[in-house]
């Protein structure tokens, strides 16, 4: 993180200048008001929070923030972007890191107990930087809390506030939202308001799928058992039903999903009868209970919603719970329902900062909704294969591993629109496919020789970003920067930082220990601020056991220009003298 570039101030650095308090009343008048305070609706504030000129609101029924339980799956590509919060350090350091996976099955000797069928890596080797966590969902939401306050707009959600109804009108302000005992109108709303959400309901949209009426009991607790893989993520099937084990953070608390009778709800048992069922399917094992941190039971449910917008000019938007549901066991809900709320947020505050055209708000829709169609047919088949006991041990083993990518969160990939192109040139740099994430990789920043992940310089701040990887001769990434200050000029706003709208980051071939800071282009060296200081962080070397160009299969000899969007996925491959202004045209407003 950099800081100090207006001048020294002493204390946390970490908390950012005020530009205004947040009211303590719901104010008459917002830019975007988020219904729902859960985890799409706290990551989409904490990316709002970064564009401090705009007025985000979120109301939240609850009467407080969230305690325990629910979610706790952290996939590797949502701590990618918690990192670019800022936030993954504190993530990892806390939650559990789940690193092998076991697998046990009825014992053919004797079917009546399980034994361990199987061991393998949870995360296929490279797969991300970053690992794959367990971390209470109301803890996930505390980070994103404290991010919010600590930004320049000192944002944190209202509690208490039960939204009653949504319409658009006109005006400036076209989207009135009804609460109990008043209205507030918006330029945009987004219902983040759970499965029941009446956010969609207002807007006439309906979930649409199948409940299997299959019923999960889920229990925290702490334990004393002699089951030996108790800390680590286990797969459990037996003759008496099926269980996942979930390890949690602190080293002691431990998840346990429980296959149920198809119809049981809450009200029908109890934590202790949860944990019959569990040492039922456990045998010869059992477990001691010793301490419920919560409990609860679901019915499996896996729908999807036809739309997440309210049309081609879209005012109102869903996500997460509010526009698909599934099953818990595969970890995916709470990170789908963030990446959702990741995809619009960039949108909705460059467009309504005046740097993006208001088009691109149509592609949220589209390519959230074919993420959500295939989270739909994974968790059916994840779901049927894990309640399988018939199926082959090395099948399901198989299938978790050729799913890996998946249950990652890595596998996205976005077709080509508006905001992605075709991959014409992807031969340049094959490690970074068109519409898919960037994937990070080692390199050695070349100012202060500080070794880092590429991907780590980013932050969630809505700007594009450029990596212009340097040709063998470098007389293409030469001339590419003698016409970047143009393309920048164009649309960078007066008065604005020259790498708010449109950030350039170059990694040249040679080593850190062969050039200095006199040897770049003047564009990779901004000046920034009221002082007009040097930004020197904008240049890296490859890592000299890991080098980026060899790990991505770029082209050495012609080099190229990744374009990744503001939440990290690849919009385009170039050439280094390819049309860089003529994509970046269909996305960003000019200036006037």
């Amino acid at each position: 993180m950099q800081f100090y570039l207006d001048g020294y101030e002493p204390g946390d650095p970490m908390i950012q200048a005020p530009r205004g308090e947040q009211p303590a009343d719901l104010p008459e008048t917002a830019d975007v008001v988020i219904v729902g305070g859960g985890p799409a609706g706290l990551v989409l504030a904490a990316q709002l929070a970064a564009f401090p000129e705009l007025r985000t609101v979120v109301v939240e029924r609850r009467d407080g923030p969230l305690q325990v339980g629910q979610a706790d799956g952290v996939a590797c590509r949502t701590v990618e972007m918690f990192e670019a919060f800022g936030l993954a350090d504190r993530l990892i350091g806390e939650g559990y890191q789940v690193n092998e996976v076991t697998f046990w099955r009825p014992d053919p000797a004797d079917p009546a107990s399980i034994v361990r069928t199987g061991r393998v890596d949870d995360v296929e080797e490279g797969i991300s930087e970053m690992p794959h966590m367990i971390v209470n969902q109301a803890r996930m939401l505390a980070y994103l809390r404290e991010h919010m306050a600590r930004s320049a707009t000192r944002a944190e959600p209202y509690h208490g506030v039960h939204v009653t109804g949504v319409r658009v009108a006109d005006g400036e302000y076209p989207v009135v939202v009804e609460t109990a005992d008043r209205t507030i109108r918006a330029k945009y709303v987004v219902g983040c308001d759970g499965s029941r959400s009446r956010t969609r309901e207002a807007m006439g949209l309906h979930l649409h799928g199948d409940a299997t009426h299959r019923s999960w009991g889920v229990l925290d607790v702490l334990a004393v058992t002699d089951f030996p893989d108790i800390r680590l993520k286990s797969a459990i099937a037996s003759e008496q039903g099926s269980i996942l084990i979930i390890p949690r953070e602190g080293g002691y608390l431990v998840r346990l999903y429980i296959e149920l009778a198809d119809g049981v709800t809450r009200d029908d048992v109890t934590p202790e009868e949860l944990a019959t069922v569990a040492n039922r399917i456990l045998h010869p094992y059992e477990i001691d209970v010793r301490s419920v941190g919560w409990w609860a039971v679901y019915e499996i449910a896996q729908r999807v919603c036809d739309r997440f917008d309210d049309g081609d000019d879209p005012r109102v938007f869903i996500a997460g719970d509010a526009c698909h549901t599934h099953s818990a066991k595969a970890g995916q809900g709470m990170n789908v329902s963030m990446a959702d709320a990741w995809n619009l947020g960039w949108k909705l505050g460059t467009v309504l900062r005046g740097t993006a055209r208001p088009e691109i708000l149509r592609t949220y829709s589209a390519e959230r909704q074919a993420v959500a169609r295939r989270l739909i047919e994974f968790d059916k088949e994840f779901a049927a294969l894990f309640s399988d006991r018939d199926a082959e041990p090395e099948k399901f083993q198989h299938y978790f591993r050729e799913q890996g990518r998946y249950t990652a969160g890595v596998a996205v990939r976005y077709g080509p629109s508006l905001l992605t192109g075709e991959p014409v040139h992807q031969g340049l740099a094959e490690g970074f496919p068109v519409g898919m994430r960037f994937h990070s990789a080692p390199v050695v920043r070349l100012a202060d020789a500080k070794p880092m992940h590429l991907g780590h310089a980013a932050r969630a701040d809505g700007a594009w970003r450029l990596y212009a990887f340097a040709d063998r001769s470098r007389a293409g990434l030469d001339a590419l920067c003698a016409t970047l200050p143009v393309l920048l000029a164009r649309f960078t706003p007066q008065g604005a930082e020259p790498d708010s709208v449109i950030d350039v980051r170059a990694v040249l071939q040679q080593g850190h220990r062969e050039l200095s800071v006199a040897d770049v282009s003047p564009v990779l060296l901004p000046r920034k601020g009221r002082f007009g200081l040097t930004d020197y962080e904008k240049v890296f070397c490859p890592d000299p056991v890991q080098d980026m160009f060899d790990l991505r299969k770029i082209d050495r000899d012609r080099g190229c220009i990744v374009v990744v969007r503001p939440d990290q996925y690849v919009a385009q491959i170039l050439p280094l003298d390819g049309d860089l202004a003529g994509f970046l045209d269909r996305v960003l407003l000019p200036v006037h």
